[in-house]
């Protein structure tokens, strides 16, 4: 598998989302405790940045600031509506303070 390092452990608050490019792709980074969440940055229904939406630590979701849809961190279903297409999720592996994400056409 392909990696790309996206940025240090230390740069990610916990609960708060931060994009990245990762092999010219837009991700969302989302650190919730000790584990790190990758998902596609481009919501599905409307086409902005996840990263600017707020962290759902009950739902382990990021909701986009648009219109209040819902993307599973673990899976990248929408779970509320309007958004009814997923987006992608991809495999994080943290070394010390390296994050890194698995290169898109590696999405799980």
């Amino acid at each position: 598998m392909s990696e790309v390092r996206a940025c240090a452990l230390s740069e990610l608050a916990d609960a708060v989302a931060h994009r990245v490019e990762v092999g010219g792709c837009p991700v969302a980074l989302v650190r919730l405790g000790d584990t790190v969440h990758a998902i596609g940055d481009t919501c599905s229904h409307a086409e902005v940045s996840l990263a600017e939406g707020i962290v759902d630590t009950d739902e382990c979701a990021l909701e986009c600031w648009k219109h209040g849809s819902l993307f599973s961190l673990e899976s990248g279903e929408a779970l509320t509506m309007p958004a009814t297409r997923p987006v992608p999720v991809y495999v994080v592996r943290v070394d010390g303070d390296d994050v890194f994400v698995a290169l898109p056409g590696e999405a799980r």
